[in-house]
């Protein structure tokens, strides 16, 4: 079973799912506004991609709370991501004994899921 981090309305988080129907792959969605990720999966996450890969600083949440301004180290940033998981860059797709992908890549999904 995957199980798919996001939120329901994203456009990245859409892509994954459609692609996942498409191929008829099983998945869970675990919507951040309903069901916040906590510290010990998201440290988890970070086993199996980087930190830049993972923290979203291209999104409105990193702009509004000011983030870049705080020069924050990748501690420092483990923290923020389990304090507002809109921070988390989405999808995080979980698969087959705790392997992680971050965001969207329909030819790496192709790759690792199929």
């Amino acid at each position: 079973m995957v199980h798919v981090y996001g939120i329901k309305n994203c456009d990245s988080v859409k892509k994954a799912i459609k692609f996942l129907k498409s191929n008829e792959i099983p998945y869970t969605l675990h919507d951040f506004k309903t069901d916040s990720v906590p510290l010990k999966k998201i440290s988890s996450w970070l086993k199996s991609v980087e930190m830049k890969q993972l923290f979203n600083t291209r999104g409105t949440t990193y702009r509004t709370l000011k983030l870049k301004e705080l020069d924050l180290n990748d501690e420092q940033k483990l923290q923020w991501l389990a304090k507002e998981n809109m921070l988390i860059k989405r999808p995080v797709i979980e698969y087959s004994a705790n392997k992680v992908l971050c965001a969207f890549n329909e030819d790496i999904y192709k790759k690792e899921l199929l």
